[in-house]
């Protein structure tokens, strides 16, 4: 895959992310000014978990502790992460060098967390959120460094 190609497929990743988020930030919104520990029961009764179980337990009193104010706080985070991912994308289907230097800088951040997270507990799923990342990882700082080779001030 050539390498504005492969910039491309990473600008898509990126705006899917964003549009997660959006979704995640709209579904929070929904949850203002509404009952969410009845919520909690009734999602837990649907999905025929016992309440009295430690992990549904655990989640329904997350729940419960969650007030307006916090969930639009959370709301407001997923948008704002939204934005970011939106505009990187944005940058990267353009072919801006800032837009890559944000979207190495970003996964980057990650790797980390995802491979003490395999460490702790491997699984497929986690192995493969790695592997992706590292993936853009390799093709956005391969941009990088192609662009750089090519600024007239390094070519010999």
């Amino acid at each position: 895959m050539q390498s504005s190609g492969a910039i491309k497929v990473v600008a898509t990743l990126e705006a899917i992310k964003g549009l997660v988020a959006l979704a995640a930030a709209s579904g929070v919104l929904l949850l203002v000014h509404r009952d969410v520990h009845q919520l909690a029961l009734r999602l837990v009764e649907y999905t025929h978990l016992n309440p009295a179980a430690k992990y549904p337990s655990i989640f329904i009193a997350a729940a419960s502790h969650l007030q307006d104010s916090r969930l639009v706080l959370l709301a407001a985070g997923a948008a704002s992460y939204c934005i970011v991912r939106f505009v990187e994308s944005y940058g990267l289907f353009r072919g801006a060098a800032w837009a890559e230097v944000v979207a190495a800088l970003s996964g980057a951040i990650y790797v980390p967390f995802e491979l003490a997270a395999l460490l702790h507990k491997a699984t497929y799923l986690g192995a493969a959120v790695l592997a992706t990342n590292i993936v853009v990882l390799a093709v956005v700082v391969r941009a990088l460094l192609r662009r750089h080779r090519s600024r007239p001030e390094n070519a010999a």
